[in-house]
Parts: C-alpha cells; structure tokens; sequence
C-alpha cells in the first residue's frame, strides 16, 4: 500500500513539474509585442491608406511605411499581376533589420484593415507553429496552371495570397534572398513559386494560414463572411471555418466589401456606442468670419420638367452660409423653368459673389455642363468646395452645406429619401454588372436604425466634394461621360476606380427628393396637380401652416351653431388655385340652365368653374380626404365620409356680374366653404349669413375653411360683395 502511495505522490510530482516546464516554456516562447514590426507599402496616402493606419492606432500597433513619395509601377489588379515593386521595398527594409528574433507582419494596406491587436496576432503566429505564415486564399492566381503543384491541407484554403504574411526576420530575408525581378513583376507568383517548392517551403518553414485565423481574403470568399457584433465589439468572422481573422484584406474586386466591413471593423460603429468616429478630423466653422468661411461653388442642375423649382430657390436663399462666399453655376436644360431661373436670377444674384447661368437656348448637353461645374471650381485657386444639387432635391436642413463642410470628407452626400419608400440618394452595394445592389445595412441606415458616415459606391443628386480632389484624383475633364453609363454612375465609377472613398451621412435630417414622374406642365401653376406624386411637398406648399395644430390647440372656431371655421389653406395655395381658374378663364354665365350637371338644371346658380373642368377633381377628392375628412370626423363624431362630393367649384363675386347669392339650402350632407381671397384687400362686403341662427360670418379669412350641414338646418345666403373680386371653393359633400 506505501509504495502504491508513494508511486502515486511520484507520479503527481512528475506530471506537475511537466506542466510547470511546459507553461515556462511558453512563457519564454512567447513574442513580446516589442519585437514585432509592421511594414506596408504605400506611395500615396489614399483613402484606403488613411484607413489601415486609423485601425492599426487603434489597436496600438506601430507601422513603418515603405515607399512614400516614390512612383508605383507595380500596377494594380484591373491591370496585368504586378506587385514586385513591393518585394523590392521588403527586401531593403529587412536589410536594415540586424535582430533575427524580430517578427515582421509585411501587409498592404489601402485595402485592408485591423480587427485585433498585436497580442492576439503573435498568439496565433505563434499557434501555427511555422516560421513564415502567409494568407491563403479559395482562388489560384496568377497562374492557374500551378495548381496541381500546390499541396492539400488538412481543412481550408489552398492558395497563398500575397497580401499578407508574418514571419521571423531571418526567414522572411531568405524568402526574399532571391528576387531579382522587376517593379511590375507579380509578387504572388514569386512567392507562390517558393511555396510549392518543397524543399524551399521546409527550408524557410513556409505554412498558410489556411482557416483565416490571422488574414481573411475577401476574394471568393465573401459568403463566408459576416460582421459579428458583441459585448460593444465589432469583427468580422469566418462562418465556414468558425474564426475571427485579425486582419481583413479587400483583395482584387473585392474593394467595395472591404468598404462596407470598414464601415464598421475596428469598432467604428456598434449597437452600444453608435458611430465612434463622427467627431474625428472635422472643420469647425464656429467663430469664422464671414470672409474666412471657404469658398463654395454650387452647382445647380435642371435636366426635365419638375415641380416646386420655386421652392428649391427659395430654400437656396434660406441656407446658413454667407453668400458672398457663393458662386453659382446653374445649368437649365428646361425652357419650361426659364422664367422661375431667369427671375431668381434677376432678384438675388447680386447677393452671391457670381452666378453663371446657362439655359436651354446654348444647347449644352448635361454631361458637358457638369463637368464644366467641376472645372468652374477646379480652375478657380480660391475654390475649395463644389457642392453639386439636383433641382429635385428638397434642402430642408438650413445647415446642410455648412454641416457637411465640417465633416471634412473628400466627398461626402447628404442622405436623401422619398416619404414612405426605401428610396435613397445612395447605393449601399452594387451587383456584379456595377448597378444597384442592397447591402445588408441598407434598411436600417435608411431608418435611422444606424446613425453615423458610411463609405458606399454610388452617391447622386446631392454632394458636396473638395476642390483639391477636382484637382487631383478626379482631375479628368470628362469624368460623367459613359457610353453605357449615366453620368452620375460614370461619375462615381472614375472615383471608385481611383481609390476615392465616397460617403453619405444620416447623422441629421437633410431633406427628400422629388418624383418627377408624371409631371405635367399644361397648366399654369402645375404644382398644384402634385397631391398623389409629392404628397409632402404639395401639403408644405398648400395648406395652411398652423393646420397641424388644429385639433391640439384648438384653433377650431364656431362663429355659429354647427358651424365650423378653421385654417386649411395657405396665401400661395390660395392664390395659385385663384389664378389657375383665371386662366383656364371658362366661367359659367350664372344661369339655372347648366350642362355641367345631372339634370342640366341648377336651382340656385352661381358664376364659377368646376374643378373637373380643369382636370382636378381627383386631385380636390385626395385633398377632403386626407385634410377634411378628419376634421369632419372629430367634429360631428361618428360620422365617417369619404368624401363623396356632388360638386367642388370655384364661385366668383363681382358687384357687376354676380354680388350675392339668395338663401338656399345646399345638396349636400356638409359643405366646405374656402375663403380663397382678403376681405378689404382684394374685395369690400361679402360673407355668409344662416338665417335660422341670424348669424353672419362678415370677414372670412384667406384659406380658412366654413363647414355646415347642407340640409335642413343650415339655410344660407351669400352676402354682397360691393367691391373688388371675392373668390370662395366649394364643395357639397355626401358620405
């Protein structure tokens, strides 16, 4: 029994002492984050590049950047394998590295990000227990006749990729040891050589890191591939391999994906913080002078028919930035808005420090004008900005120009939408044909589910990009032509291929654009036909602005039994639906026989014009269902209306043709009575009187409503006008 005791007390020791060695072993193995080095190329600090090194400070780790200032001649990959350029770089650096024991991480970076830090890095080099561990990829490239030469591993990619490796100094300078190639040589193919050499692959101690523990390759793997949100993190993970890789490499065409996980990797955004980043690198403009504020050139475009083009200028005029620190170029396209652009022109143009105008006359075709608004800021020295508009753009935010300024981005669009649609001035994704594609973020940055800046492939209508990038990346003069692309899509094809990152923001409310279908132009004032198409803009135009408050303030008047008087349209809806029936210029003679109506018999005649005889009794039916229906409904409760109406007209009042109207009881269950005109200013008398009640309404406001019961309780005169020319809408109302 004592020696099964003491082999047991024996046994222990051993094992202990084993895990003892073994946990100092690792100890003393262990990398200390001191002695790894991080070297990338870039001979420009692009976009991408200012990326990778925003990422690698935020995980602490030091990089030292090869090639700066020197022409590329290691072509990209649209073009011909290129890369050598690279491996020159590396194979000086590593010369003047003398510490073998050092761990090099050789990466590129305009297209590749951080997701982790140097300490979980050098742990996973460290678990592929090799000396020299490169990127793998699903792809064979650049020589797919190589493939039968590259070993199977036990589980994962197969290929190495280029991009990314991390080895020890003295193995990384015998892997190098031999190139002798040109600058646009292919790296890849110079280090896959070595690869699937096997006495090479065991002299260096070559392996790849083949589950993407440490470098994830996007190229043919993005279904792998998925942001994983947790406890305030963000990386993305490898769903078939079930690993978190420290680096994410947008390889090849890749580059768009690269940009959404960016959006995001390291920690940019998340759940807890939302966005991390928004307040970096801004431009403050608080406490500038006027005469300091920079100098913007705002291009306007006008290419088709459409609506509110004199509510675009007037929320031009409302904007929050000094004028004298504007220049506009405004190209029109349309004959049909010469006079609104020609008369905003006319009025405000002296206020902006220049205006150059071109109309429809010149014949200069839209592609040709926008880029010669770019050149209008490109060519100008004291140009720093060109903030470019589409006429359908709705700026509703005062502070959009001044608010994307301080932003600070190369080009950057105000998130724009269409009430109650997923539509939006930018593209989250594009398909494999460069259209229209939904990123997986798409609905919720629509929905203000996410908050923040987001780098996206396609912007439109509305942004505003630096002077110095007209003059540099997109210094081509015919950047919107395209033989098969718009020139909006052309446009932002020429910055995505020249590295440019474009971003839309939703950290406020900028606006909406406007449908411009169906818009009809043979009408005098043909925003008023907008009802179905901009329903928002149309009621922003024409109704009343204290409507709204209706019911909350109780701004509901009753002058007299079952009379209700409250605000429903405003001075310009007024006013545009008086002029339109000027113009349409039809009025009825005021006799009781009338052709207009079932019967052909009207008992109690007026001077007036139907809505249907100027197309708009379909759009007057939307407008008593959506605005006075409700109103109906709280007033008399429980009654419900559709609003079915035997009649809508305009009724005009002249001393000279048709003063007054004699008592009557109107054909209706209810009717609306909408002063279209000022008592005093356009016309003297006037007014309604209930003869039941002997109560008059003497002085109708402009664009407030009466409403009555039609029948039996409710009989009514029109009172004299005796001078000027009074206008009333009405409509007799069933359920």
């Amino acid at each position: 029994m004592k020696s099964v005791v003491f082999m047991f007390l024996c046994t222990t020791s051993l094992l202990v002492c084993l895990l003892f060695a073994t946990v100092c072993c690792e100890k003393k193995d262990s990398v200390p984050e001191g002695n790894l080095i991080v070297l990338t190329v870039a001979t420009e600090e692009t976009d991408g590049f200012q990326r990778f090194m925003r990422s690698a400070r935020h995980f602490n780790y030091t990089v030292k950047v090869l090639g700066k200032g020197e022409k590329w001649n290691g072509g990209g990959y649209k073009t011909v394998p290129g890369g050598g350029q690279k491996v020159r770089l590396l194979k000086a650096a590593l010369e003047e590295v003398t510490e073998e024991d050092k761990v090099i991480l050789f990466t590129d970076s305009y297209d590749v990000v951080f997701a982790s830090g140097p300490k979980e890095l050098l742990k996973k080099f460290q678990q592929a227990k090799h000396k020299v561990v490169f990127s793998s990829e699903t792809l064979i490239w650049p020589d797919r006749h190589l493939e039968d030469k590259h070993p199977y591993p036990r589980e994962g990619n197969r290929f190495l990729g280029s991009g990314g490796v991390i080895g020890y100094a003295s193995n990384l300078k015998e892997l190098v040891a031999s190139w002798t190639g040109k600058d646009n040589e292919s790296d890849q193919l110079f280090f896959t050589r070595i690869y699937i050499n096997p006495e090479k692959r065991k002299s260096i101690n070559i392996t790849l890191d083949n589950k993407c523990r440490l470098f994830q390759n996007l190229n043919g793997a993005l279904d792998e591939v998925v942001l994983k949100f947790e406890d305030g993190q963000v990386r993305a993970r490898n769903v078939l391999y079930d690993t978190l890789p420290v680096m994410i490499h947008g390889n090849g065409p890749t580059k768009l994906q690269i940009n959404y996980l960016g959006n995001y990797i390291p920690n940019l955004w998340t759940f807890e913080t939302g966005c991390t980043v928004c307040s970096e690198d801004l431009r403050p403009l608080t406490g500038l002078k006027e005469t300091e504020y920079p100098l913007v050139v705002v291009g306007i475009f006008i290419q088709q028919p459409t609506p509110f083009v004199s509510v675009f200028f007037e929320r031009l005029l409302k904007l929050k930035y000094p004028k004298n620190r504007l220049r506009l170029f405004i190209f029109n396209q349309e004959s049909h808005h010469e006079n609104q652009v020609v008369s905003f022109v006319k009025e405000h143009g002296t206020e902006y420090q220049a205006v150059k105008l071109i109309g429809p006359e010149e014949g200069v075709h839209v592609t040709e004008a926008r880029n010669m608004g770019f050149a209008e800021c490109r060519e100008d020295i004291d140009c720093e900005y060109f903030f470019s508009v589409d006429i359908e753009v709705v700026l509703k935010n005062e502070d959009t120009l001044r608010t994307l300024i301080e932003l600070n981005k190369p080009l950057i669009a105000p998130m724009m939408t269409k009430p109650g649609k997923l539509w939006t001035n930018f593209w989250g994704a594009l398909s494999a044909d460069g259209y229209y594609a939904r990123s997986e973020d798409y609905v919720d940055i629509v929905q203000a589910r996410r908050i923040g800046i987001w780098n996206v492939p396609y912007v439109s209508h509305v942004f505003l990009v630096k002077a110095s990038v007209l003059r540099d990346e997109l210094k081509a003069e015919d950047l919107f032509r395209s033989e098969t692309l718009d020139p909006d899509m052309a446009f932002c094809r020429h910055a995505r291929d020249q590295g440019m990152f474009m971003y839309v923001t939703n950290l406020h409310t900028y606006g909406r654009v406007l449908s411009t279908e169906n818009y009809q132009t043979n009408h005098l004032h043909n925003d008023l036909w907008q009802i179905f198409e901009n329903p928002v803009d149309w009621q922003e135009r024409y109704i009343h602005q204290n409507y709204t408050r209706i019911m909350k303030d109780k701004l509901i008047e009753t002058p007299c039994p079952d009379v209700y008087w409250f605000p429903i349209f405003s001075e310009v809806g007024c006013d545009h639906i008086v002029q339109e029936m000027e113009h349409f210029g039809q009025w009825s003679g005021g006799g009781n026989k009338d052709t207009r109506i079932q019967g052909g018999y009207e008992n109690v005649p007026t001077i007036d014009i139907h809505m249907n005889q100027v197309g708009y009794e379909k759009e007057w039916h939307k407008f008593l269902l959506d605005f006075i229906a409700p109103i109906t409904e709280k007033m008399y409760p429980g009654y419900y209306t559709r609003c079915t109406s035997y009649l809508n007209f305009v009724v005009r009042y002249k001393p000279d043709e048709q003063p007054k109207l004699e008592p009557h009881h109107d054909a209706s269950t209810f009717t609306i009575n909408i002063a279209l005109n000022s008592k005093d200013i356009d016309y003297q008398g006037g007014g309604c009187r209930f003869l039941r009640y002997n109560c008059s309404i003497q002085a109708p406001r402009k664009g407030w409503a009466l409403m009555h019961p039609g029948r039996l309780t409710h009989y009514h005169e029109g009172l004299p006008t005796t001078g000027g020319v009074r206008y009333i809408a009405v409509s007799f109302v069933d359920p």
